[in-house]
């Protein structure tokens, strides 16, 4: 604060002694700048008192450098971060537990729980009244040949079966999805797979084309497969011809031979008994295999070997240790209703 300002501070208050006093200086010596000086000094200290004050206001020390149009931060409390708690892994296993499905035992009871009955007592009946009755195989293939003599369809048609299969195993891991060849204890087609042989052997080209091979020979017939020109139901090829096959992997995709599948071996005759009269079972949207197993106008039990000899071969990818592979089985005709079976009657104790 320069004299000038405290002058004027003084001024504001004694308008008569503000007239008496040179500008020149605030106390000026004399007989009659004495009588006042104790007035003079009240009136200045009221005035940097006021002034300081101002400045404690604004929001700090006063600097000569600052100016005092500058925005100031006011003093901002600062709260500490809440320490996250640490999630227990068994409070964890619990809670999981807890959200799983309960299970009802029906076991004891006159009825199921949330149902009306055990079964209906009538032919028509709301299915959500009643549990899903559960028939044995050879029962429900019985039930098939009755419905077709009531609805009066053709004997001659496709009996189909879909399977749910658990693919999972130890440690998170699953059962991959898989394509098999299967050999039926009662065929049901007439007419044979059509085979494509990979060899560059003449001798073994000669042996499959008289084994009942569609086509037979080597690399040259890459490009008429890619053009589109020749096409087969199974491709087989001997181990020696197949780094040269690499370019049809994403033409023939599951079709590319592989030995897992028994379409890469030495043997051209063994090959081609096993997929000219083979019949395909394959894994579909990660757990479903549905397939035909027979025809209608075949007899029971036919059919049940049939079945059996299916539900063994997709039950061979799956250790048995691991409890049963097939979750779920349907069985049905062409023109029929589905029949929920029951798999564990065909197959063997250890499957």
């Amino acid at each position: 604060m320069t004299q000038n300002d405290v002058r004027d501070a003084y001024c504001a208050v004694n308008e008569s002694y503000c007239g008496t006093v040179p500008r020149a200086s605030l106390f000026p010596h004399g007989p009659t700048g004495f009588t006042d000086m104790a007035t003079c000094a009240r009136t200045v200290w009221k005035a940097l008192a006021g002034c300081q004050r101002q400045l404690l206001r604004a929001g700090g020390p006063a600097h000569a450098g600052r100016s005092r149009a500058a925005p100031t931060n006011p003093p901002v409390r600062t709260l500490a971060a809440v320490k996250p708690l640490r999630k227990d892994k068994k409070d964890d296993a619990a809670k999981e537990a807890q959200k799983e499905k309960r299970v009802v035992d029906d076991a004891g009871r006159h009825k199921p729980y949330g149902r009306t009955a055990w079964a209906p007592v009538d032919d028509v009946y709301f299915m959500r009244y009643y549990p899903r009755a559960v028939y044995g195989a050879a029962d429900a293939i019985n039930m098939l040949k009755g419905f077709q003599k009531l609805d009066f369809t053709p004997v001659k048609q496709p009996v189909y079966i879909d399977l749910k299969l658990d693919m999972k195993l130890e440690k998170k891991r699953r059962v991959e999805s898989f394509v098999s060849t299967v050999h039926l204890p009662h065929p049901f087609r007439t007419e044979m797979n059509s085979v494509l042989v990979f060899t560059e052997d003449a001798d073994q080209t000669r042996a499959a084309m008289e084994g009942g091979a569609a086509f037979a020979g080597g690399v040259e017939l890459m490009q008429s497969i890619l053009d589109e020109e020749i096409s087969a139901d199974y491709y087989v090829a001997v181990p020696a011809i197949l780094p040269k096959l690499v370019p049809l992997k994403n033409k023939l995709r599951k079709k590319f031979p592989k030995g897992t599948r028994g379409s890469v071996s030495g043997d051209i005759a063994q090959m081609l008994a096993l997929f000219q009269k083979g019949h395909e079972v394959l894994v579909e949207n990660d757990c479903y295999v549905r397939t035909q197993i027979a025809t209608l106008d075949m007899n029971a039990e036919q059919i049940l070997n049939n079945l059996q000899r299916v539900l063994m071969d997709v039950c061979s990818h799956r250790p048995a240790s691991m409890g049963p592979f097939i979750e779920r089985a349907i069985i049905a005709s062409q023109t029929s209703e589905a029949l929920w079976f029951r798999s564990q009657d065909v197959l063997p104790e250890d499957k």
